[in-house]
C-alpha cells in the first residue's frame, strides 16, 4: 500500500489526538475524577488497602508543592494543587470503603471534577496575570533607566547648544539608534530660531562633545520650520569595510536603489524616475567602485535597461560585460547569460550610435504613447518591464561635458539633448566627474537635473566645494570623511550627510551578472524600431572586438599594413569561417534579438570590410569552398518555402563556424547570378533556389 493511500486511510479512521499535548482545565479534571475511580472500582473489587490511595495523594501532593515552589508558583496555586491531591486521594479512600459505584459515590466523584476544573481555569489566570505584570514591572524598570539616560543626554545637549550657539533649545525626544552607532534628538529652538542656524556650529558642537574622529553632531530639518533633528554618531562606522549586501532580490526604479549606507546603518535610496545623478570623486576615492555599486543596482531592476559611456576603454562596463559575451558565464542549465549592462560605449563612434539611439528613442516613445499616457492619465511614460527606463551611464561624463574638443562637443550636444528632452519618457543619466569644481557644477542643467548627489572625498580637499554640492547645507567638511569610500550624499528626500559606499568585488560582479541575467526586461517594440540597426547589432563581433583584443597594435598594423602590400577582404573567406567560441555566443545574442525585435538590417546590405574587396577574385575557387556548397544545397533543400541568412548561418555553425554575414554575402552574389531568387522585403525577405523559384509573370 502507498504512503498516499496509508495516510488517506489514518485521515478517514477518525481525529488526529495529540497525546504528548498538556492538560487543560476541563481534561485534568476529567483525567483525574476517572483515575479516582478506577483505582476505586479496581481497588474494592480486589481487597486492596484504602490507606494505600491515601499514601499515594500525599505524596502527589508533596511532590506538586515542591515543584511549584521551584518555579515560583504562587501560594494559592500551590495551596490548589496540594488540595486536588489530598481530596482525590481522600475520595478514593472512602468509595474503596463503601463502594464506588452507589449515587452518592458518583455524585460527589462529579462535584469533585467541577470543582477541580473551576479552580484550575482560575488559578491559570492568576498566574498568567502575575507573569505578565512581572514583565511589564520589568519593561517598566528598563524605561526607567532608558528615560534618566535620555534626560541626562538632553540636559548636556541643552546645555551644550546653549553654551557654544547662544540659542536655547528644548528637546523633545531622544532616540537610540537600534545600531548601537549613536543616536538622533528632536529639539526646539526657541525664539524663531531655524536649524541652519545651529548646524555652522556642528564642528564645534562635535569637539565639545568629544565624538570620535569620522563621527559628527549632523543638524537638519525637524517635522516642520520649528524643529530641527541632531545627528550624532558615536562610533566611527566610516572606517569600516563592508561588502556589497548578497541580497540580489528584485528592485524598481520607482521604489528606489540603495546606492550608499549612513553612519546610522540606513541605507540611502536613489529615486531616478525624473532625476538625474551627479556623482563626483578624484582619483583613489572609491569612485569606481561606486559605480559599479550602482551598476549592481541597476542590473536587479526589472525595470530598467543600462546603457554605458566610458571613453577609458570601457573600463566601467567591461567587468559586466565581457565574462558574458566571451562565454565565461553559464546559467545552471547551461543557457548564456546575458550581460550585466544593456549596452558598452568604449569608443567615440560608438558612443555616438548610442546617444543617437537614445534621443531617436525618446522622440518615438513621445508620438508611440500618447494613448497609454492618456489612460493612465499622466504626463509621464508609466515605466515598466514592458516599456523599460533607460539608464545612461558616463564614466567622467562631466570632463566630456566642459571638454573643447570637437568630437567631445559632439558628445555633449547629444548628451544635453538627451538630459533635457526624455524626463518624462523615462530616460535618465548617472554622470560622474573628478571633482565638484565650478567648471563641472556650473552647468545650470546639471545642477537642476541632477538632484541625487554624491561626493566621494577621500580626505581630498582640492576640487571638492560641499557648498556648491550641496547648497544650504551646512557643517559638511571633507575632513569627516578622509577614508576610501566614505563621503556624502543628498537626494530630494534625504538632506546631504555622510555615508560610505559597499565594497563590491569583481565575483560579486559575476554573480550578480549571472543572478539577475533572466531579470534584465527587453527593450519595447516602439523603442527598437526607433534604435534600429545600431541597437540591435551592439553586439555584433565586429562592434565588441575591442573588448577582446587584449594584442597592442604596432605601427605598422595602425597603418593598414602597408609594409605587407594590399589588404584584400576578397582573400579573407578562409579565416572568416573558422569557428570561435566568441563569435558563436555573439551569433546566438544576435539570433535572441532578432527573434524579439525582428531588426535584423537588410540583407541586401554587403559584410563591411577593411581594405579592397576586389570580388573579381571571387571565382571557381569559392564557390568549390564546402561551407558555401553546404549553403547552397541547404538553401535548395529549403524548397518553394526558401529560407534566410540566419537559417542557413546556424545549419553551417557547428561545422563551418560561417558567420551570419558571410551568408548574407553569398546570397546577394546568387540573387545577382541568377542562383537564388528573393522573395519579400527588410526582415520578411527569404531566398528560394531557382530550380523551385515560382514563375515569374511576363512584363507583355
Amino acid at each position: 500500500m502507498s504512503a498516499a493511500a496509508t495516510a488517506k486511510k489514518n485521515q478517514a479512521s477518525g481525529p488526529v489526538l495529540d497525546w504528548s499535548a498538556g492538560h487543560g482545565p476541563v481534561t485534568g479534571a476529567l483525567s483525574a475524577t476517572t483515575g479516582a475511580l478506577a483505582v476505586a472500582t479496581t481497588g474494592a473489587a480486589t481487597g486492596m488497602p484504602p490507606m494505600w490511595a491515601l499514601a499515594v495523594g500525599g505524596a502527589g501532593a508533596l511532590g506538586h508543592t515542591v515543584a511549584g515552589l521551584k518555579v515560583r508558583n504562587a501560594g494559592r496555586t500551590l495551596a490548589f494543587k496540594a488540595a486536588s491531591w489530598l481530596v482525590g486521594a481522600g475520595w478514593t479512600t472512602w468509595a474503596m470503603t463503601t463502594g464506588p459505584l452507589t449515587w452518592a459515590a458518583l455524585g460527589s466523584l462529579a462535584t469533585i471534577g467541577v470543582g477541580m476544573g473551576a479552580g484550575a481555569r482560575s488559578v491559570a489566570l492568576y498566574e498568567e496575570a502575575r507573569e505578565e505584570e512581572a514583565l511589564a514591572a520589568e519593561r517598566r524598570a528598563i524605561a526607567q533607566e532608558m528615560s534618566a539616560e535620555r534626560r541626562a543626554i538632553a540636559a548636556e545637549w541643552v546645555e551644550r547648544i546653549a553654551r557654544i550657539c547662544s540659542i536655547t533649545v528644548k528637546v523633545k525626544a531622544v532616540e537610540m539608534w537600534e545600531t548601537g552607532n549613536g543616536y538622533s534628538l528632536d529639539i526646539e529652538p526657541q525664539g524663531g530660531i531655524t536649524y541652519d542656524r545651529i548646524a555652522q556650529h556642528s564642528g564645534a558642537l562635535s569637539a565639545d562633545a568629544k565624538l570620535p574622529h569620522g563621527c559628527t553632531a549632523a543638524v537638519g530639518p525637524g517635522v516642520h520650520q520649528g524643529r530641527a533633528i541632531v545627528d550624532v554618531t558615536t562610533r566611527n562606522v566610516l572606517s569600516e569595510a563592508r561588502t556589497y549586501p548578497e541580497d540580489y532580490s528584485p528592485l524598481s526604479i520607482l521604489t528606489g536603489i540603495p546606492w550608499v549606507f549612513r553612519t546610522n546603518g540606513d541605507d540611502v535610496l536613489a529615486y531616478l524616475r525624473e532625476q538625474c545623478a551627479l556623482v563626483v570623486g578624484p582619483t583613489g576615492s572609491g569612485k569606481t567602485n561606486l559605480l559599479h555599486t550602482i551598476l549592481a543596482g541597476f542590473a536587479r531592476t526589472t525595470d530598467v535597461l543600462t546603457w554605458v559611456i566610458d571613453l577609458n576603454a570601457g573600463s566601467a562596463g567591461l567587468p559586466w560585460v565581457r565574462p558574458a559575451l566571451t562565454g565565461e558565464l553559464k546559467q545552471e542549465d547551461g543557457s548564456p547569460v546575458r550581460p550585466g549592462v544593456d549596452w558598452l560605449a568604449g569608443t567615440y563612434e560608438e558612443a555616438l550610435k548610442l546617444l543617437d539611439a537614445a534621443i531617436a528613442i525618446g522622440l518615438a516613445r513621445k508620438r508611440g504613447y500618447q494613448d497609454l499616457m492618456a489612460k493612465h492619465d499622466t504626463d509621464l511614460l508609466p515605466v515598466s518591464a514592458k516599456i523599460p527606463q533607460i539608464m545612461l551611464v558616463i564614466d567622467e561624463g562631466a570632463e566630456i561635458l566642459v571638454s573643447t574638443d570637437r568630437q567631445m562637443k559632439e558628445l555633449a550636444k547629444r548628451i544635453y539633448e538627451f538630459i533635457r528632452m526624455h524626463r518624462s519618457m523615462g530616460g535618465r543619466t548617472v554622470i560622474t566627474a573628478l571633482g565638484a569644481t565650478g567648471s563641472v557644477l556650473g552647468n545650470l542643467l546639471i545642477r537642476r537635473e541632477a538632484k541625487v548627489r554624491v561626493a566621494l572625498t577621500g580626505g581630498e580637499t582640492e576640487g571638492m566645494d560641499l557648498s556648491k554640492m550641496f547648497p544650504g547645507r551646512r557643517g559638511l567638511r571633507v575632513d569627516q570623511a578622509p577614508f576610501k569610500g566614505a563621503g556624502f550624499m543628498g537626494t530630494p528626500e534625504s538632506p546631504g550627510a555622510l555615508c560610505k559606499a559597499w565594497r563590491i568585488k569583481p565575483s560579486q560582479i559575476r554573480d550578480i551578472t549571472v543572478a539577475t541575467s533572466d531579470r534584465h526586461p527587453r527593450l519595447d517594440d516602439v523603442s527598437a524600431r526607433a534604435a534600429g540597426p545600431d541597437y540591435a547589432r551592439r553586439w555584433d563581433a565586429e562592434r565588441t572586438a575591442w573588448m577582446r583584443d587584449l594584442t597592442p597594435h604596432t605601427p605598422e598594423q595602425a597603418a593598414g599594413g602597408a609594409a605587407g602590400g594590399l589588404n584584400l577582404s576578397a582573400h579573407r573567406t578562409e579565416r572568416a569561417q573558422k569557428p570561435g567560441g566568441e563569435d558563436e555566443l555573439l551569433r546566438r545574442f544576435r539570433e535572441e534579438i532578432d527573434a524579439q525585435f525582428a531588426t535584423a538590417p537588410d540583407p541586401d546590405a554587403p559584410p563591411p570590410a577593411s581594405g579592397l574587396n576586389l570580388s573579381a577574385l571571387r571565382g571557381q575557387a569559392e564557390q568549390d569552398s564546402p561551407a558555401q556548397q553546404a549553403a547552397l544545397a541547404a538553401l535548395r533543400a529549403a524548397g518553394p518555402e526558401g529560407t534566410g541568412a540566419s537559417a542557413i548561418a546556424r545549419a553551417l555553425a557547428d561545422e563551418f563556424g560561417t558567420t551570419r554575414q558571410t551568408v548574407v554575402g553569398w546570397l546577394k552574389t546568387w540573387t545577382e547570378n541568377g542562383t537564388a531568387v528573393r522573395i519579400g522585403e527588410g526582415t520578411k525577405a527569404r531566398y528560394v533556389h531557382r530550380d523551385h523559384a515560382p514563375e515569374q509573370p511576363s512584363d507583355e
